[in-house]
């Protein structure tokens, strides 16, 4: 259930109310009060965002010199009050220039109250999209000296935005270039002991793109994940040829995605909005390849030295490379000096994380880079204790390369424009049909020339 917001507060720093909005009456309007008294005054602010006072519940975050509470007397969705929130301060943002402040506030609050009409009815969130609410309201807000100027412009059609299906992209878009750009950015946490097993590894990634379309194009596409390609061979009847397949443990995809079809045929079409966005979020836990081992060789010589030796290799292919990877091996607390030798990058020792920093800008594929260093420790008279090993951290990037095995088998956009026009004054006319249809990298343009013996009348 959405979340059922019974009042909404402005709060400066020092719980001065500067705007509130009552969407139900049962709470009462000394509600601030409370919230002054029990949470602001008595220094909790920092400790939980959520807060029950009496028979009422306060959502409370802090965006610059402001608090934002929402006030709910009943059971209610908490991150969807906090997402309401984020979502809020982003629309206010859009119309203030970027800035939302104390100041921006008590500049902008007849916008704000007209606003907070329409984002919410009767304590439930409606639409909170900057592209559709700025059709309808046109009124601009008071802008810092800093902001950027406005690059939105209204179309005229605002009520097809609202109520129609295709909400996030508006009509009569045109570009003299056509162009889809596509990404996939994967994230791999991953820890392993120290005889090379794997303990715990999952793949998290996102889809983003970058559209710039004319007109109202239906884009689909296709992934080597096992789900859609089982269902792409009972259509066909035939088993398809696309290598290996993954499992997607976890999807989430952006509005404009056609569910319905989704689940029935395991294929991703959607109409996209103008511009960046991200298509679809997912997480993977099985058959992950490592773009890296790390072989670690550390020996303790004495009380005051140690020895250690580092391997790193690439799996991935030679002709691919990875950028600014980053490894740290943690090292004893009492070091006093450390020497290094490298086969590629650079190494140095950072007391503030207790590491052996060791840098790579480029580290080609198929190969085995080497640190060697020796380490001074400081002789205590205390016991010492013995050292418990943290596992070493790496950072990096290697693009053209995903850990899940995840990739694109295909692309389509289908882009219709149809012109009519009059050829000549003797009453003939013609129809021209331009189909434009994107698949991967290339484009494929067709006209077609119709002429009818039938009279213009």
């Amino acid at each position: 259930m959405p979340v059922a917001a019974s009042a909404i507060y402005f709060l400066n720093l020092r719980g001065d109310v500067l705007i509130n909005r009552l969407y139900r009456d049962d709470v009462g309007g000394n509600m601030v009060d409370a919230f002054r008294m029990h949470i602001m005054q008595t220094k909790e602010l920092g400790t939980c965002p959520v807060r029950q006072i009496g028979g009422c519940s306060f959502f409370y975050m802090r965006i610059s010199n402001v608090y934002i509470v929402i006030v709910v007397s009943s059971n209610a969705n908490v991150a969807c009050a906090f997402k309401f929130v984020v979502e809020a301060v982003s629309l206010f943002k859009s119309y203030f220039g970027g800035a939302f402040d104390e100041d921006a506030i008590r500049n902008n609050f007849v916008l704000i109250y007209e606003l907070l009409d329409e984002i919410m009815d009767f304590g439930y969130p409606q639409n909170l999209s900057p592209e559709i609410l700025k059709l309808y309201i046109t009124q601009e807000g008071v802008r810092s000296p800093f902001s950027s100027k406005p690059t939105d412009k209204p179309v005229p059609n605002a009520t097809l935005q609202v109520t129609g299906a295709v909400g996030w992209r508006r009509e009569g878009l045109s570009y003299k270039k056509n162009e889809v750009f596509l990404d996939i950015v994967e994230s791999v946490n991953l820890l392993m002991s120290s005889k090379g097993s794997v303990l715990r590894c999952d793949v998290t990634g996102k889809v983003l793109m970058k559209c710039f379309l004319s007109g109202m194009p239906d884009l689909k596409l296709g992934l080597n994940d096992k789900i859609g390609l089982e269902k792409e061979s009972q259509l066909k009847s035939r088993p398809t040829k696309s290598g290996k397949s993954i499992e997607l443990d976890d999807v989430t995809f952006h509005q404009c995605v056609n569910l319905t079809r989704f689940n029935s045929e395991k294929t991703v079409s959607f109409v996209p909005p103008d511009g960046e966005f991200e298509l679809m979020k997912y997480r993977i836990t099985e058959g992950v390849t490592l773009p890296f081992r790390v072989l670690p060789t550390i020996k303790e010589l004495g009380r005051t030295r140690m020895e250690v030796n580092v391997k790193v290799k690439s799996v991935f292919g030679a002709k691919m490379f990875a950028l600014g990877v980053v490894i740290k091996i943690p090292v004893p607390k009492q070091t006093a000096k450390t020497s290094f030798q490298v086969t590629s990058g650079r190494a140095k020792y950072n007391a503030s994380i207790d590491c052996l920093v060791w840098k790579i800008r480029k580290f080609p594929g198929q190969t085995e880079p080497t640190l060697s260093a020796e380490v001074e420790l400081i002789s205590t008279i205390a016991e010492k204790k013995s050292w418990t090993r943290p596992p070493i951290q790496m950072e990096f990037q290697v693009p053209m390369f995903t850990a899940s095995g995840l990739r694109v088998r295909f692309l389509k956009v289908h882009l219709i424009m149809i012109h009519m026009f009059i050829v000549d004054s003797t009453g003939w006319y013609g129809r021209r049909v331009a189909i434009i249809r994107l698949s991967g990298l290339d484009i494929l343009r067709k006209r077609v020339h119709m002429k009818s013996d039938a009279r213009h009348e």
